[in-house]
């Protein structure tokens, strides 16, 4: 039986609370897992909830087909904890597969689509799942040692199956999901979320935008626009969302076209978007942009990467339909997506602030003091429990989780940010590790040395670039070429400098990066 919605437990009071040790500001009137969200559903049960292409799924439909993958879930003996891999595109079935997942009480596993087979190997290695549900279109991918499960939820499974554990079972500190995270190291990190995690970066959200369940009714459900991918944290945000406020989920059918989005939103009267800035230039770019019907593209989110105020300005001039102050936000996947947020009118008065802390968050910038640049920590009850199969993780003794990311806070308490110490990589919203990337490169026959770095590119914010030290002459492209398969498609580079001699090296012995970079970089600005 599943339970009516509990509408009056969210509160907006805050105290602190002690969670391993370590104290957290948390809401004291909170949801507790994320199974407590799912009758949410039936509150919505005739609208839209999920549109890609053709297809159109009720809440009432989701709401079965969830049912029907959690008994199927059940059935193959996924109980609490176990780890179930979702591997795949956007679609109905990515997100009926996920909640069903937590559903059933087991940890789903967000696998990124776009990786390649060692990549996806190294992944399901280290998680060891008990299963793994995976997209017809990749499912070719998966080593055979591993239990599948087909994509979509099968009908006429046994209807005696329990379908829901009850939600008091599944305790808030538990892991909910593991989502992946390039860390400076190369190889992608198993960032654990536990329920208090997604939850409390939930609330915060409904909390300042007004949208708590108590505050909602029949016609606060808006029709979004989706494209980012769903195994991000971001994508996982915007489920939650969802299924609380009703909102009507509209996806692309496949890789981000500014022609569909576009379309998309002229046909489903869209709202609202959430997208990095790349896709959002695209379509600013685009001429259907002047003869397409978007004004009701009212509110639009950009987050991935900082926000430049002729960007904001190239936002209100092609989108006249949306507000003109444009908010933003910034966060970490180890933070669950949630740390900082700006408001539209914050944006405009602020050029280039990312926000000022959340509800639940306390941010400070070390060693320095205010005023001066140094590295952002942030301490909240959204950060992540660790990463799996780690010893280490960034979260110190007193809770402060260290971002990478270097900053400032204005004395208004808004943060800017000025770096990131972590040397990523943003491309077109994905975060790419160069150590990766020169991992990949000094494996082939003909690289002795690698130094990948990144630079600014006006449609995907950056570009991935390398330097090497070859072996023999090698036409670029063929190295480009070899490292199919390798990594994923998008961190290949787009460019890479040959170079006959070794790499320079400093006092230490180590290769002197900021010089290779800096050489590397005035050659490629030379031939453009």
């Amino acid at each position: 039986m599943t339970p009516e919605p509990t509408i009056t437990a969210w509160g907006t009071s805050i105290a602190p609370v002690v969670v391993d040790g370590r104290e957290f500001r948390m809401y004291s009137e909170r949801p507790r897992n994320l199974g407590s969200l799912l009758p949410f559903a039936d509150r919505w049960s005739g609208r839209a909830h999920i549109v890609q292409g053709e297809r159109v799924m009720t809440f009432a439909q989701f709401h079965q087909a969830v049912r029907t993958r959690t008994a199927e879930l059940r059935a193959r003996g996924v109980t609490t904890g176990d780890h179930v891999v979702i591997l795949g595109w956007n679609s109905p079935e990515w997100i009926v597969n996920f909640w069903a997942t937590v559903s059933a009480g087991g940890v789903a596993v967000l696998a990124n689509a776009w990786w390649s087979e060692k990549e996806l190997a190294d992944s399901l290695d280290t998680v060891a799942p008990a299963l793994v549900i995976a997209d017809d279109r990749v499912v070719d991918r998966v080593p055979s040692q591993w239990e599948l499960l087909p994509w979509d939820p099968q009908s006429g499974t046994d209807s005696e199956t329990p379908l829901e554990p009850s939600v008091e079972d599944i305790d808030e500190n538990a892991p909910a999901a593991i989502i992946f995270t390039s860390g400076t190291s190369g190889r992608p990190k198993a960032a654990v979320l536990s329920h208090r995690s997604l939850l409390a970066g939930l609330q915060m959200l409904l909390h300042i935008t007004r949208r708590l369940p108590h505050q909602v009714d029949e016609s606060t459900g808006q029709p979004a626009l989706h494209t980012g991918p769903m195994f991000h944290v971001g994508g996982v945000q915007t489920l939650l969302r969802a299924i609380c406020v009703g909102d009507t989920l509209v996806m692309p059918a496949g890789r981000f076209d500014p022609v569909e989005a576009m379309r998309l939103i002229e046909q489903w009267r869209v709202q609202r978007w959430s997208a990095v800035p790349t896709m959002v230039s695209r379509v600013l770019e685009h001429p259907d942009v002047r003869t397409r019907n978007l004004t009701t593209l009212r509110s639009l989110t950009v987050g991935g990467a900082p926000m430049t105020p002729e960007f904001v300005e190239r936002i209100r001039t092609g989108l006249s339909g949306v507000e003109p102050r444009i908010p933003t936000g910034y966060g970490l996947t180890e933070n669950g997506g949630q740390g900082v947020a700006a408001s539209g009118a914050d944006t405009v008065e602020r050029p280039g602030t990312t926000g000022r802390a959340l509800p639940c968050v306390e941010i400070m910038i070390a060693p320095a003091a205010e005023f001066t640049d140094g590295e952002i920590l942030l301490r909240s009850p959204t950060q992540m429990l660790g990463y799996l199969g780690e010893n280490e993780a960034p979260i110190d003794s007193d809770g402060w989780l260290h971002t990478g990311d270097l900053g400032r806070l204005d004395d208004d308490g808004y943060l800017f940010i000025t770096g990131r110490s972590k040397e990523m990589i943003i491309r077109g919203g994905e975060n790419i590790a160069p150590a990766a990337v020169e991992a990949a490169l000094t494996a082939l026959p003909d690289v002795a040395d690698a130094v990948v770095f990144g630079m600014p590119h006006p449609d995907l914010g950056e570009e991935v670039m390398a330097a090497v030290v070859l072996t023999r002459d090698v036409d670029p492209d063929t190295l480009a070429g070899q490292l199919r398969g390798r990594i994923a498609s998008f961190a290949i580079p787009s460019r890479l400098v040959p170079h006959r001699e070794p790499f320079p090296v400093n006092h230490a012995g180590k290769i002197d990066k900021k010089a290779v970079v800096a050489a590397a970089r005035q050659l490629l600005e030379e031939v453009r």
